[in-house]
């Protein structure tokens, strides 16, 4: 992904986060477990399964039957986190996470790894850019969607302590930490990132910090964009989405599939309670194979991209 920001940045791996945290997990509490299919390698637990072999399970490439068994580990006391690459885990075992997991209301902690396009040169098939739209309707479920590997480690502490289901978006696209002072991460409420009275961008997962930088550029052309990280997509936060459409322009950014996701949470809202304009940006259909840098600049998912996207919906190019 293209650096924005003209101070160099320390990018980092949001899943090295996610697998130093269910470690330390594991480590204080012997209900922790993990169940993965035939992933341990990309979801990083290769340190995990040697540490607590008893409390690895490797299911093989069969998805369906991995939220089973989370399910039944969930039923017997335990707390599973079912691993998986994100494409696959919503997309094969959807039915199950319907009904095993959220008509059930079974505490299951599932971790969809390498989200959005981040496996940007296998294509569509490996894409994830439609699960938050396929998890949404499912208000069982807690949907996260953190923007750093801080707030992946808070995501992942806040699950395991969260008595239900919940689905955590873990990307391996390298992002840098936010630049945000005395941080506190809390279920269903937004994080302000940037102030500003002109328009709100309403971000998440690895577009916040392209947000913020795109701010930081209209801010010296006069113009003073509100960032808000909306990390958890469902529940929404409805005071943040309320206090953003004062501004009069929301426009939404995030690595998934503008229909049914954050844009599709932010529009809905906002067209049934406060009517405001709602421009969205993301992926509108599947993509074409290539790196994720060419698919964040194709999709206009650049620092520049955003402010110039800003500065045509206020009239100000």
């Amino acid at each position: 992904m293209a650096q924005a920001a003209a101070a160099p940045q320390s990018y980092k791996d949001c899943r090295n986060a996610w697998v130093a945290t269910v470690e330390a997990l594991a480590e204080a509490d012997p209900r922790v477990v993990v169940v993965v299919n035939d992933s341990i390698g990309s979801s990083k637990l290769n340190g995990f399964a040697a540490k607590f072999p008893d409390r690895t399970v490797n299911v093989g490439i069969a998805e369906q039957l991995m939220i089973g068994v989370g399910a039944g580990l969930a039923n017997g006391g335990k707390i599973p986190f079912v691993s998986a690459a994100a494409c696959f885990l919503t997309g094969r075992a959807l039915e199950q996470i319907k009904a095993d997991i959220a008509y059930s209301g079974y505490n299951v902690k599932l971790i969809g790894q390498s989200s959005g396009i981040a496996y940007g040169e296998l294509g569509a098939t490996h894409h994830s850019i439609e699960d938050l739209a396929w998890l949404r309707p499912m208000q069982q479920i807690t949907v996260i969607v953190p923007a750093d590997a801080w707030e992946t480690e808070q995501a992942i502490r806040w699950a395991a302590d969260h008595e239900g289901p919940v689905f955590v978006r873990v990307s391996r696209t390298p992002v840098p930490d936010l630049d945000v002072p005395n941080r506190s991460f809390r279920a269903g409420k937004a994080e302000l990132v940037r102030e500003g009275g002109d328009a709100t961008v309403i971000a998440n997962g690895t577009t916040v910090h392209l947000a913020a930088a795109a701010a930081d550029l209209l801010k010296s052309e006069g113009i003073a964009i509100r960032v808000l990280n909306m990390a958890t997509v469902s529940p929404l936060d409805e005071d943040a989405v309320a206090a953003a459409a004062k501004t009069g322009l929301i426009v939404t950014v995030e690595e998934a599939n503008i229909c049914g996701g954050l844009g599709g949470a932010v529009a809905e809202w906002t067209a049934a309670n406060h009517p405001v304009r709602v421009e969205r940006m993301g992926f509108d259909g599947f993509r074409t194979t290539g790196s994720v840098e060419h698919l964040f600049e194709e999709a206009g998912l650049t620092a520049e991209g955003i402010a110039a996207r800003l500065r045509a919906a206020l009239g100000r190019t």
